[in-house]
């Protein structure tokens, strides 16, 4: 696992929590939620990426 990988998922949780914290003080809250959403999807796109290969290694290893 890339060390690279763990500090864009942290810097896309804190962009994500700065940007639903200054969408609700506006009164935008379905922005915020909408905000919110996005953010969990492009993180859970990028893990299971990394899923997909790892299962693809244990594939490979054990040669199923």
């Amino acid at each position: 696992m890339d060390v690279n990988l763990i500090f864009k998922i942290a810097a896309i949780g804190i962009v994500v929590a700065v940007l639903n914290r200054v969408l609700n003080q506006s009164g935008r809250e379905e922005m915020a939620m909408m905000t919110t959403l996005a953010g969990t999807v492009i993180v859970l796109m990028m893990v299971i990426s990394l899923i997909s290969r790892l299962f693809d290694n244990v594939r490979t290893m054990f040669q199923l």
